[in-house]
C-alpha cells in the first residue's frame, strides 16, 4: 500500500484519491482507515474483539509507533499527550477495558486535544468472550464526549475517517463504539492510499486547560465543553451516515450492526415501514430523530447492548411534545441481555405489526454446526504450562493437610482461568484485570489465614503490581502465584513488559519479573519450572509457611509458539505391561492428548496432540508413561 503526503487545510484533511477493494476484516478496515488518516501514534490493550486493529496497523505500516501498552490507562494517557502536539492517535481495547481508562478520559475529555485523537472500544454483546455485555455508549455521556458506531466494516472504515475529521475539529476525542459482529465480520472494502500528515508537533503551556487543579478552568471547560458538544450534535442532524429509507408510517430506528438485520428481515414482512439509521448515538442528533417521528404513527428502536438509543430517544420525543409510542427493549419487544439475531429482529417487527412469528426461516437443505457437534467447553491446551502449577498448588495443599475447599484460589483473567473445569476445579473466583491479587489481600485479613492468588504475567503488569505493592505494605498473608507464560496467550500472544518484544518489531527492554517483585519488598520469591511437579509442589509448600506476602513465578512459555516453532520435546510412550487403566493421568489433569480405550482398558498418546511436557509422566502410579529416552 503506498503512502501520500498531504499539507492539511483549515477545512478538512485531504483524502487519499487511489481506491482498491481487498476482502478485510471489520478491524482491518478500521485499520486502514486509520493509516488514510494519517495516525502516527496507536496503542491500546489486547482484548477480544480489538485486538487486530492494532496488529493490522503493525504490519501495514512499521513505521507507525503501534505498540501495546500495559493496560489501557496507560494508553490513553499516552496517547493524549502525542494528541496535545497535534498528531493523530488512535486508542484501541475492548468493552471493560474503558473501565480501566475512565479516570483519565474524564480529564481528557476538559482539556481536549489538538490531533485527532479516537478511542475505540469494542463492546460485545453475548457475550462471546468478555465478562460483561457492558455498554460503552454510556461513557459518552457520562464523559460529555460524542460515541460513533459503524454498521459493517465498510462503514467501519468511512466512519473512523470522519472521526479524525471530527475530533480536529471541534478539538475532544471521539469515542468509537463498534461491537463483536462489526469487529470480526469480513466483507470486501474499498480503501485508499496511507496519508502521511506533514505536521510539526508542538505543545503550548496552557495552566488552564491542561491543570485540572485549576478549579475556575475546570468549570470554564466544563461550559466549553457543553457548548462543543451542543455544535456537536447540530453537526450530527445532517452528517452522511445517518440517514431515513422509506416512507411508511411505522417508524424503525437503528444503530449499528442491526441494521443489517433490519434490511434482511423487511423484505419478507408485510408493513409500511420507514427507517431511521445512526451511526451517532451520543449526541443523540434530535432535530432529524423529532422529524423522522412526525412522519411516523409508532416506532420501534433496534440497538445491541442495553436500551440506550430507545431511552434517548424518548427523551427526545418527551421534549419535543410528541406523544409518539416507542417501543424497544423497555417494552419487551427484545430481550436485555444478549445480542440480537435476524430472528429476533423478525419477531419483535412482527409482533409490532400485529402478527406472530417464533422462528426465523432457514434456508432449505441447510443444516446448522449445532445441531451436528457436540457441546465441549474450552480447556486448557495439550502441555500448557498452567495445567502443571495448578496441579502442584493442589498437590502441596493436599501435603499440607489443607483441604482443596478450605483455602481459596483466586483467579484472574487468562487462559489459566480454564482451571476452573474439572478434573482441577482450581480457582474460586476470576473478576477482573489484577483483583485475584486483591481478593486474596482482603479475604487472608477477614479469614485470618494465607490465600492463593493466581495470575499471568501480562495481567501482573496490566493491572496486578498495585495489589501486589499493598500487600507488602501491609504484611499481609498471600501467597501470589504469578503465571509467566511469556505472552498474553488469551488474546493472541501479543508482547508484554516482560517480553522485551513489539509489536512492530522494534527492540524494547525486558522487565524481570523476579527482580521487580523483589524490588517491591517481597521477602519469599522463588522462580519454578511447572512442568517440573516436585519442585513446584515443594515451593508452594515452603511460600504457604512464610508469614506474609510470598511470591512464586512459574515460568515456561506458553506451548503454542513453541508448536510453531517445531521446538516441542520427546513424546512419553505408555507402557502396556505397566498401565492399569487406573486413569490417574487423565483425572489429575485433563489433558485431551491422553485417551482412554476401554476396549483394553489403557491409556493411550494421541502423538498429534502431545507436545512432550511430562506432566502425566510425573504422575502415573505405576510408573507406566516413559519417554523413549528412558526405555533405551
Amino acid at each position: 500500500m503506498e503512502t501520500v503526503k498531504a499539507h492539511p487545510s483549515d477545512s478538512a484533511e485531504p483524502k487519499a484519491k487511489k481506491r482498491e477493494r481487498k476482502l478485510l476484516m471489520g478491524n482491518e478496515a478500521i485499520a486502514y482507515g486509520a493509516l488514510e488518516s494519517g495516525v502516527v501514534f496507536a496503542t491500546g490493550y489486547p482484548g477480544t474483539p480489538s485486538t487486530e486493529v492494532i496488529e493490522t496497523i503493525a504490519h501495514l505500516k512499521p513505521e507507525v509507533f503501534a505498540e501495546w501498552a500495559p493496560n489501557e490507562k496507560v494508553a490513553l494517557e499516552e496517547a493524549a499527550g502525542v494528541a496535545y502536539t497535534g498528531l493523530r492517535t488512535l486508542v484501541t481495547m475492548k468493552c471493560v477495558g474503558l473501565n480501566v481508562a475512565a479516570d483519565p478520559l474524564m480529564s481528557l475529555a476538559y482539556s481536549g486535544v489538538e490531533g485527532g485523537l479516537v478511542i475505540l472500544v469494542a463492546d460485545d454483546p453475548g457475550p462471546h468472550t468478555s465478562q460483561t455485555e457492558q455498554d460503552d455508549r454510556y461513557y459518552g455521556k457520562i464523559s460529555l464526549l460524542p460515541v460513533l458506531e459503524p454498521a459493517d466494516p465498510q462503514e467501519a472504515h468511512d466512519l473512523i475517517i470522519y472521526a479524525y475529521e471530527l475530533s480536529e475539529r471541534y478539538k475532544v476525542p471521539v469515542i468509537f463504539r463498534t461491537t463483536t459482529r462489526v469487529n470480526h465480520t469480513t466483507a470486501d472494502v474499498e480503501v485508499g492510499e496511507f496519508v502521511e500528515l506533514e505536521r510539526e508537533p508542538k505543545f503550548k503551556k496552557d495552566i488552564e486547560r491542561y491543570v485540572r487543579a485549576s478549579m475556575e478552568g475546570n468549570r470554564k471547560r466544563h461550559k466549553w465543553l457543553n457548548e462543543t458538544l451542543a455544535k456537536i450534535e447540530e453537526e450530527f442532524n445532517s452528517m452522511p451516515f445517518n440517514w431515513v429509507e422509506g416512507s411508511g408510517r411505522i417508524g424503525i430506528i437503528v444503530e449499528g450492526a442491526p441494521y443489517n438485520y433490519v434490511r434482511e428481515v423487511l423484505p419478507k414482512i408485510k408493513g409500511d415501514f420507514k427507517v431511521l439509521k445512526l451511526s451517532t448515538p451520543h449526541p443523540l442528533p434530535r432535530k432529524l430523530v423529532v422529524e423522522f417521528l412526525k412522519g411516523v404513527d409508532f416506532a420501534i428502536v433496534v440497538e445491541d447492548g442495553a436500551p440506550f438509543l430507545e431511552e434517548e430517544v424518548k427523551i427526545a420525543a418527551y421534549e419535543a411534545g410528541l406523544n409518539v409510542p416507542i417501543y424497544g427493549k423497555r417494552t419487551g419487544h427484545f430481550p436485555l441481555e444478549g445480542e440480537l439475531t435476524p430472528s429476533l429482529v423478525r419477531n419483535a417487527l412482527l409482533r409490532l405489526i400485529g402478527e406472530e412469528g417464533e422462528t426465523y426461516e432457514k434456508p432449505e437443505g441447510v443444516k446448522y454446526a449445532e445441531s451436528l457437534a457436540p457441546k465441549r467447553p474450552p480447556g486448557m491446551c495439550p502441555g500448557c504450562p498452567h495445567r502443571g502449577s495448578y496441579r502442584a498448588a493442589l498437590d502441596a495443599l493436599r501435603d499440607l493437610k489443607l483441604g482443596r475447599y478450605s483455602v481459596p484460589i483466586h483467579g484472574d483473567i487468562g487462559c489459566y482461568a480454564l482451571s476452573l473445569l474439572p478434573p482441577l476445579e482450581a480457582i474460586w473466583t476470576e473478576y477482573v484485570m489484577g483483583a485475584s491479587i486483591s481478593l486474596a489481600n482482603g479475604q487472608s485479613v477477614a479469614l485470618n489465614k494465607k490465600v492463593i492468588a493466581t495470575i499471568g504475567d501480562s495481567t501482573f503488569f496490566h493491572n496486578g503490581i498495585q495489589p501486589l505493592v499493598d500487600a507488602v505494605y501491609k504484611n499481609l498473608n498471600v501467597l501470589v502465584m504469578i503465571l509467566d507464560n511469556r505472552t498474553t496467550a488469551m488474546t493472541g500472544h501479543q508482547p508484554h513488559p516482560g517480553t522485551g518484544g513489539s509489536e512492530t518489531g522494534r527492540k524494547f527492554n525486558e522487565i524481570d519479573i523476579e527482580a521487580l517483585v523483589k524490588a517491591l519488598g517481597v521477602k519469599y520469591v522463588k522462580t519454578v519450572d511447572p512442568y517440573d511437579l516436585k519442585a513446584t509442589r515443594e515451593a508452594i509448600k515452603e511460600a504457604m509457611q512464610i508469614d506474609g506476602p510470598a511470591v512464586i513465578i512459574a515460568k515456561q512459555e506458553c506451548v503454542i509458539p513453541v508448536i510453531r516453532r517445531g521446538e516441542i520435546g520427546e513424546i512419553p510412550v505408555v507402557v502396556e505391561d505397566k498401565c492399569t487403566g487406573c486413569k490417574a493421568c487423565i483425572l489429575l489433569t485433563g489433558c485431551p492428548a491422553l485417551v482412554y480405550e476401554p476396549d483394553t482398558n489403557k491409556v493411550r498418546i494421541d502423538n498429534l496432540l502431545c507436545t512432550g511436557c511430562g506432566v502425566c509422566n510425573q504422575l502415573c502410579p505405576f510408573d507406566a508413561i516413559k519417554f523413549p529416552s528412558e526405555l533405551d
